[in-house]
Protein backbone atom coordinates (compact mmCIF):
# COMPACT_ATOMS: atom_id res chain seq x y z
CA UNK A 1 0.00 0.00 0.00
CA UNK A 2 1.33 3.45 -0.90
CA UNK A 3 2.23 6.06 1.68
CA UNK A 4 -0.36 8.85 1.91
CA UNK A 5 0.70 12.27 0.63
CA UNK A 6 -0.52 15.20 2.69
CA UNK A 7 -1.96 18.03 0.63
CA UNK A 8 -0.73 21.57 1.35
CA UNK A 9 -3.60 23.01 3.34
CA UNK A 10 -3.40 26.29 5.20
CA UNK A 11 -6.70 27.11 6.84
CA UNK A 12 -7.69 30.73 7.44
CA UNK A 13 -9.82 30.94 10.57
CA UNK A 14 -10.75 34.53 9.68
CA UNK A 15 -12.09 33.57 6.26
CA UNK A 16 -15.80 33.70 5.51
CA UNK A 17 -15.24 30.60 3.36
CA UNK A 18 -16.24 27.38 5.18
CA UNK A 19 -13.38 25.14 6.30
CA UNK A 20 -14.47 22.23 4.09
CA UNK A 21 -14.39 24.59 1.07
CA UNK A 22 -10.87 25.74 1.99
CA UNK A 23 -9.80 22.08 2.15
CA UNK A 24 -11.40 21.41 -1.25
CA UNK A 25 -9.67 24.42 -2.80
CA UNK A 26 -6.27 23.43 -1.42
CA UNK A 27 -6.56 19.84 -2.66
CA UNK A 28 -7.82 21.01 -6.07
CA UNK A 29 -4.83 23.35 -6.34
CA UNK A 30 -2.38 20.55 -5.41
CA UNK A 31 -3.96 18.27 -8.03
CA UNK A 32 -4.06 20.83 -10.85
CA UNK A 33 -0.50 22.00 -10.09
CA UNK A 34 0.75 18.42 -10.20
CA UNK A 35 1.92 18.36 -6.58
CA UNK A 36 -0.60 15.55 -6.04
CA UNK A 37 -0.26 13.24 -9.02
CA UNK A 38 -2.93 10.91 -10.36
CA UNK A 39 -3.02 7.80 -8.20
CA UNK A 40 -1.59 9.50 -5.11
CA UNK A 41 -3.19 8.29 -1.90
CA UNK A 42 -4.41 10.94 0.54
CA UNK A 43 -4.42 10.62 4.32
CA UNK A 44 -7.50 9.13 5.93
CA UNK A 45 -10.17 11.61 6.93
CA UNK A 46 -9.31 10.96 10.57
CA UNK A 47 -5.58 11.54 10.06
CA UNK A 48 -6.05 14.72 8.04
CA UNK A 49 -8.64 16.04 10.48
CA UNK A 50 -6.24 15.49 13.39
CA UNK A 51 -3.43 17.15 11.43
CA UNK A 52 -5.60 20.19 10.63
CA UNK A 53 -7.31 20.22 14.05
CA UNK A 54 -10.79 20.08 12.50
CA UNK A 55 -13.72 17.68 12.81
CA UNK A 56 -13.51 14.40 10.90
CA UNK A 57 -16.86 15.21 9.27
CA UNK A 58 -15.37 18.40 7.83
CA UNK A 59 -12.65 16.49 5.99
CA UNK A 60 -15.14 13.79 4.99
CA UNK A 61 -17.40 16.46 3.47
CA UNK A 62 -14.47 17.89 1.50
CA UNK A 63 -13.44 14.44 0.25
CA UNK A 64 -17.06 13.68 -0.78
CA UNK A 65 -17.33 16.98 -2.64
CA UNK A 66 -14.08 16.29 -4.50
CA UNK A 67 -15.28 12.78 -5.33
CA UNK A 68 -18.43 14.25 -6.86
CA UNK A 69 -16.27 16.59 -8.91
CA UNK A 70 -14.15 13.69 -10.13
CA UNK A 71 -10.98 14.97 -8.45
CA UNK A 72 -10.75 12.16 -5.88
CA UNK A 73 -11.83 8.55 -5.79
CA UNK A 74 -12.78 6.84 -2.53
CA UNK A 75 -11.90 3.16 -2.51
CA UNK A 76 -13.48 2.20 0.77
CA UNK A 77 -10.99 0.73 3.21
CA UNK A 78 -8.21 1.06 0.64
CA UNK A 79 -8.20 4.84 0.92
CA UNK A 80 -8.85 7.98 -1.08
CA UNK A 81 -6.88 8.58 -4.26
CA UNK A 82 -6.32 11.39 -6.74
CA UNK A 83 -8.11 10.76 -10.03
CA UNK A 84 -6.43 11.21 -13.38
CA UNK A 85 -8.02 14.47 -14.52
CA UNK A 86 -7.05 13.62 -18.09
CA UNK A 87 -9.07 10.40 -17.81
CA UNK A 88 -12.25 9.88 -19.78
CA UNK A 89 -15.41 11.81 -19.08
CA UNK A 90 -17.23 8.48 -18.77
CA UNK A 91 -15.06 7.39 -15.85
CA UNK A 92 -15.49 10.75 -14.07
CA UNK A 93 -19.26 10.58 -14.52
CA UNK A 94 -19.30 6.99 -13.28
CA UNK A 95 -17.41 7.98 -10.12
CA UNK A 96 -19.83 10.86 -9.59
CA UNK A 97 -22.82 8.56 -10.13
CA UNK A 98 -21.51 5.94 -7.70
CA UNK A 99 -20.83 8.61 -5.07
CA UNK A 100 -24.37 9.91 -5.48
CA UNK A 101 -25.85 6.43 -5.13
CA UNK A 102 -23.77 5.82 -1.99
CA UNK A 103 -24.93 9.14 -0.54
CA UNK A 104 -28.51 8.04 -1.21
CA UNK A 105 -27.86 4.86 0.75
CA UNK A 106 -28.05 2.57 -2.28
CA UNK A 107 -26.16 -0.73 -2.28
CA UNK A 108 -24.08 -1.92 -5.21
CA UNK A 109 -26.76 -4.46 -6.13
CA UNK A 110 -29.56 -1.89 -6.00
CA UNK A 111 -27.53 0.53 -8.10
CA UNK A 112 -26.69 -2.08 -10.72
CA UNK A 113 -30.37 -3.09 -10.90
CA UNK A 114 -31.33 0.55 -11.53
CA UNK A 115 -28.73 0.86 -14.28
CA UNK A 116 -29.93 -2.36 -15.94
CA UNK A 117 -33.52 -1.11 -15.92
CA UNK A 118 -32.53 2.32 -17.24
CA UNK A 119 -30.40 0.79 -19.98
CA UNK A 120 -33.31 -1.29 -21.32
Amino acid sequence: MSVPIRPRINLDSDSARPVFAQICAAIREDVTSGRLAAGARLPTTRALAADLDVAVNTVAKAYRELELEGVLEGRGRHGTYVMDLADTAAKRETVRFVATMRNLGMTRGETLALVRRAWS
